[in-house]
């Protein structure tokens, strides 16, 4: 991502774990954590492994550029900067510098080391949004606001019910975030699998290496079946798409001709052309990242078909695609915070549009009505032949439907609007939201 745009696309704390410095101290982390493991089992000389500690801890001590001017060369980077490694701690030590690996153990165990902690900022900002949304929730529990089927007026709801389901959403997408997380498995395999370099102690080093770095271990490598790149991009995507849904109820409830919303922030949203907009940037920002997602959702499905022992290009792909996809869900969750966090309600313009568009629930009130008489369907029927009728002459469906004896117009238009159990389910949200918190304390 070139620096121009990265003010929109590498917003929030995952923009940094994704970096190159990152990746590099990924992978040092892993082929330090295997010199330790090593040593632990006899392997390799303790001494030799505090050495190896001690060299990957310090990245700007090493010869980084060449690993970055080599890699295409050796068609990944692992190769020239085990070189580098070993010529940084000296012929003795070098033994205790990848042990029994090959390139894919090391590159797979520090994309889900960098996967981790991407998403452990991803998951603040996401945490911060349902705060943000929670607190809505809460302060409009009872404020009507005319619900929108299939970009239409339907019945009223209340904002506190909508902002409820962006709580519920994107407390669920950090859940299954944090379940991929807590799984994520560690790669030790060889070259091809069997551990036939690691002197006959390859299974219980991959163990240990699991416990070093605070990942799951295996019964066996997973070289070329990676359900763990997919379970990654399936919880990302998923919550991309949470995201995405939030941002456009926010964009379209901030509609000059809706105007129920409005985001904070003096200075932003101005227009090049019109000096009168103001654009609701940060939820804008978060459905543009959130875009580019189902993309790389869809090349790191695809590269799940993978050859033999190693498969040659869908691994390679795998790479800069998670990075990046890592990348674009940080920047839409941490636009999306920034966007809860300002928001501004115009309660009484959503209390004037429920007002103004009474239509729709009369007629589901007249239809709930007719049903003891009629029967459901013959009182759907009668009440949708009114507002056609009434679209036809141009006459309120009031008037139209004042013409049965049978139906009390005037008790259906005092009642005032029907949200029925909308309180309640704010209520059950926001508890699950609070148990959720305290969960995060813990």
């Amino acid at each position: 991502m070139s620096g121009l745009f990265d003010g929109t696309f590498a917003r929030g704390g995952a923009a940094a774990a994704v970096s190159d410095d990152a990746w590099f101290r990924a992978l040092l982390e892993v082929e330090a954590a295997l010199a330790r493991a090593a040593a632990g089992l006899g392997l390799v000389p303790t001494t030799a492994a505090d050495v190896v500690t001690a060299a990957c801890a310090d990245p700007a001590a090493l010869d980084l550029a060449t690993v970055v001017a080599r890699a295409a060369d050796a068609g990944n980077p692992v190769p020239p900067l085990v070189r580098v490694l070993q010529d940084a701690v000296g012929e003795r030590d070098a033994v205790a510098v990848h042990v029994g690996a090959t390139s894919q153990d090391i590159l797979d165990t520090a994309l889900l080391l960098l996967a981790r902690g991407a998403i452990a900022a991803v998951d603040a900002d996401l945490a911060t949004a349902s705060d943000a949304a929670a607190r809505l929730a809460g302060a409009h529990r009872d404020d009507v606001v005319m619900g929108r089927t299939l970009m239409q007026q339907a019945l009223p709801t209340t904002f506190g019910l909508k902002a409820a389901g962006w709580v519920a959403g994107l407390d669920g997408a950090r859940l299954r975030l944090a379940e991929v997380v807590a799984t994520l498995p560690v790669q030790y395999g060889g070259a091809t699998g069997t551990l036939a370099a690691s002197g006959g102690a390859g299974v219980a080093l991959r163990t240990a290496l699991a416990a070093e770095l605070g990942l799951a271990d295996t019964a066996a490598p997973w070289h070329t079946v990676r359900l763990p790149i997919a379970d990654l991009a399936g919880a990302l995507g998923a919550a991309a798409g949470v995201v995405a849904t939030v941002a456009v109820d926010v964009v379209l409830l901030a509609q000059t001709e809706v105007a129920e919303v409005r985001e904070g922030g003096d200075g932003r949203g101005g227009s090049s052309a019109m000096p009168h907009k103001q654009n609701p940037v940060a939820a804008i920002s978060a459905r543009a990242c959130a875009r580019r997602a189902p993309g790389m959702v869809a090349t790191l499905l695809s590269a799940m078909e993978q050859e033999h022992e190693r498969a040659a290009g869908a691994w390679h792909s795998e790479w800069p695609t998670l990075t990046a996809l890592l990348g674009t869900v940080g920047s839409a969750a941490a636009w999306l915070a920034e966007s809860l966090t300002g928001l501004r309600l115009e309660t009484a313009r959503m209390a004037a549009t429920v007002a103004a568009a009474r239509d729709p629930e009369l007629a589901g009130a007249a239809a709930d009505a007719l049903t003891p008489s009629l029967g459901r369907g013959p009182a759907h029927e009668l009440v949708a032949a009114a507002v056609r009728e009434a679209a036809a002459t141009g006459r309120p469906l009031a008037e139209v439907l004042a013409a049965r004896p049978d139906l009390d117009v005037r008790a259906l238009i005092e009642r005032g609007p029907d949200v029925g159990e909308a309180g309640p389910q704010v209520d059950a949200v926001l508890a699950e939201h609070r148990r959720l918190i305290e969960g995060d304390a813990r």
